[in-house]
């Protein structure tokens, strides 16, 4: 079996998630540890969500201007979000619009994923490049993000498995 979400991860941890998947454990695992969902589930709740994020820990950062679910982020071609700078001229000033879209997929999510995600496109907008720095910015946004992720590939291997992925 082939745990794509998964890659670069150690064998002996990639052993304990197939032990899981052949137990057929995997799913209930994710729910006993995050049996939460979140009430995000439209495009003006996601952005006031990030928002909030935003205006608690990167005040000073440039402002978002858009912030949205995208149905079509794949999450195997593109990403779990996306984040872009879209540069206009008006009036003679160069403007950049900061914009972040999440794969739909985490409108079912459990609430701890939806943050990761937004938590890890927000960083983006000081740190462009996943680098130490970028990763120590989402570890002062959320304190557990590693596991987060790591745990947010479970769910998507899990996703996967049961062909809800996007």
């Amino acid at each position: 079996m082939s745990l794509i979400y998964l890659q670069g991860y150690p064998e002996s941890l990639l052993a304990q998630v197939r032990q899981l998947i052949a137990q057929q454990r995997l799913g209930d695992v994710l729910r006993k540890r995050y049996p939460e969902s979140h009430s995000v589930t439209s495009d003006r709740e996601l952005y006031d969500y990030a928002m909030a994020l935003k205006n608690q820990a990167l005040r000073n950062a440039p402002p978002l201007n858009k912030v949205l679910y995208d149905s079509k982020i794949r999450i195997m071609k593109d990403a779990l979000g996306l984040h872009t700078a879209i540069s206009r001229v008006q009036g003679g000033k160069l403007k950049a619009k900061a914009e972040i879209r999440v794969a739909t997929i985490f409108k079912q999510a459990p609430g701890a994923f939806l943050r990761m995600i937004v938590v890890h496109e927000l960083a983006h907008i000081k740190e462009k490049a996943h680098n130490k720095a970028f990763y120590q910015l989402c570890c002062h946004m959320e304190p557990q993000y590693h596991q987060l992720e790591f745990d947010t590939r479970l769910w998507l291997t899990e996703q996967a498995l049961h062909g809800r992925e996007s």
